[in-house]
């Protein structure tokens, strides 16, 4: 079966006019327009490509990177609104559709959106939602602490920043636990710092607890020998200067050199740490 809004491995069965006819092992076909062939390539040969609707709706083949995919979320730029909604730029020729019953707020041209795509079963075709809550859900949680996700950041605001975790769940970095710059639509890496009673989701960017001890070891030590094997930070230094210097809170900073100084790798001073 061709999966649509999805990765397919296909074989090539023959080369036509509009372009290269692609299958399964259950004869189903697609076909791959001539702009999207690889330069080299012969009958049998395997091609992974993203399959999906053209403008009839009939699946198609291309080699082009696709921003979103089936019953994922992504962050689109909007480029075309009119009567019947919104019209994102995703990746491929064809624009993904997000109706207006679909729009968290009113979308507008030029403006980028936190995104949701899935298969309308009305209309069988590809669409967008920004209504994003609809398909995440904390009810049941399948991350527990410490765990390291993979987060899209979905907003900002006072109390921190908002994310989406493994496609599933809420979750949420205290605006004190974020010490570099983060912005919407930033997928990254994140650690499960708390699991709530009500199941909400605390994430941070580092590793908690003594689990962040040794990267953040080796990161200082990276910065003691580009900066020539001199920091102007200590125990003492305000919060702030760690954080504008090195991206750590102080804490975070206090750990890591009190295991770089146990395994003699560095020497406290009064104005700074000096690597040995």
């Amino acid at each position: 079966m061709i999966k649509i809004g999805e990765y397919n491995t296909l074989e090539i069965l023959r080369d036509t006019d509009p372009g290269l006819y692609l299958g399964d092992t259950e004869e189903n076909v697609v076909l791959l327009p001539h702009r999207y062939k690889p330069e080299h390539w012969e009958i049998g040969d395997m091609l992974e490509v993203f399959v999906y609707l053209d403008y009839e709706e009939r699946p198609v083949a291309t080699t082009l990177t696709p921003y979103i995919f089936l019953n994922e979320f992504g962050y689109l730029h909007c480029s075309d609104v009119n009567e019947y909604g919104a019209y994102m730029d995703w990746g491929v020729q064809k624009q993904l559709f997000v109706p207006f019953k679909e729009q968290a707020r009113p979308m507008k041209v030029g403006s980028w959106y936190i995104v949701y795509m899935y298969m309308d079963e009305q209309t069988n075709r590809l669409v967008g939602s920004s209504k994003t809550n609809k398909f995440v859900s904390n009810d049941t949680v399948s991350v527990e602490k410490f765990d390291e996700v993979d987060i899209l950041v979905t907003h900002l605001t006072e109390k921190g920043a908002n994310a989406i975790v493994n496609g599933k769940h809420h979750g949420l970095i205290y605006i004190d636990d974020i010490f570099e710059d983060i912005r919407t639509g930033d997928r990254i890496k994140a650690f499960v710092k708390k699991v709530r009673d009500d199941n909400k989701i605390d994430l941070v960017l580092q590793a908690p607890g003594y689990r962040s001890i040794e990267p953040n070891a080796n990161f200082i030590l990276d910065e003691l020998k580009a900066a020539g094997g001199f920091l102007p930070l200590h125990d003492k230094s305000a919060p702030e200067e760690i954080k504008n210097l090195l991206g750590l809170s102080k804490k975070s900073f206090k750990k890591a050199i009190g295991s770089l100084y146990k395994d003699k790798q560095i020497v406290l001073k009064e104005d700074g740490i000096e690597l040995i």
